[in-house]
């Protein structure tokens, strides 16, 4: 991210976000009455031009493993907080995420982490759409390249001795192996019951030409914004890493397996294509449980 701006991948993801809730048929995969709200006047223009699914199934399928994304990540919170007593929901690159202002659980607290100038601008745009987060919502300033990530969820007053579920989205191909590292190392501490999901992005020698060409395409638009991808796996080469790291794969999921759970039956267009883009759920090695969403 360029240094001292907000993010602007983040403002993509929010009006992808955001498009989903007034140009997808319903049922909606992910239901957000804020996605639209936050944006304001601004953007509501941009957002009217969305493209059709039938006439643009790529920029469809982007949307797609977006929502599903967002959706999984909501839905492990839900049953962490119901089957396992997690009381703490942790967003790290949170953006314009809205879960924060539309918690319906009164006793978790959510904590969310972004660099400073996008938690800044993040909060100018809740204030202008007159969203006022509730007391459960706690804003943590990181700068990762100075701060540490623990001493800072410290200070603001997060509990690593309580069962926290950890929502990583479209932020992992952005880092560098040791910032990846560092970060997991942190929630590799975080008890029994907690669960972390994060989606990544496979390397191009896995994927066929069609895919290796839109990678390349939508590599260049994000290093032109000041965020280049820089990181990538394979499942096997993920699931080496977070062993080496102290955690564990509970579900690694292709888009076929976000399609049979989120997309079937859907007849808008609104479908995941390729093999690209995996979202996992991981756990400490210490946890018992097999299966966290």
């Amino acid at each position: 991210m360029i240094e001292a701006q907000p993010s602007k991948t983040a403002l993509r993801v929010a009006l992808r976000r955001a498009a989903h809730q007034i140009h997808d048929a319903k049922p909606l995969i992910f239901d957000d009455p804020l996605a639209v709200r936050i944006l304001g006047a601004e953007y509501a223009d941009e957002l009217q031009r969305t493209p059709d699914s039938a006439k643009r199934p790529f920029s469809a399928a982007i949307r797609a493993f977006m929502v599903t994304r967002a959706r999984l990540a909501e839905d492990t919170l839900a049953a962490g907080v119901h089957e396992r007593g997690v009381r703490q929901y942790l967003v790290l690159g949170a953006g314009l995420d809205t879960f924060a202002c539309r918690n319906p659980y009164h006793d978790v607290r959510v904590f969310e982490v972004d660099h400073p100038a996008t938690q800044a601008w993040k909060l100018t745009m809740l204030k202008a759409a007159t969203i006022t987060p509730p007391p459960t919502a706690t804003f943590v300033a990181v700068d990762f390249e100075c701060d540490s990530l623990r001493a800072k969820l410290l200070a603001a007053g997060f509990d690593f001795a309580l069962p926290t579920v950890t929502a990583w989205l479209g932020v992992v191909p952005y880092l560098t192996t040791e910032a990846f590292r560092a970060t997991l190392r942190v929630l590799a501490r975080l008890p029994e019951g907690s669960a972390l999901v994060f989606d990544y992005s496979q390397p191009a020698e896995v994927l066929s030409m069609v895919e290796r060409m839109m990678l390349e395409s939508m590599s260049a638009r994000v290093a032109m914004a000041g965020e280049p991808f820089q990181l990538f796996f394979t499942p096997e080469q993920l699931a080496e890493e977070l062993d080496w790291l102290g955690m564990r794969v509970v579900e690694d999921l292709s888009g076929a397996d976000l399609t049979a759970r989120y997309l079937s039956g859907r007849t808008d267009g609104l479908l995941l294509r390729g093999r690209a883009g995996r979202i996992c759920v991981a756990a400490s090695k210490g946890s018992v449980e097999e299966q966290v969403g």
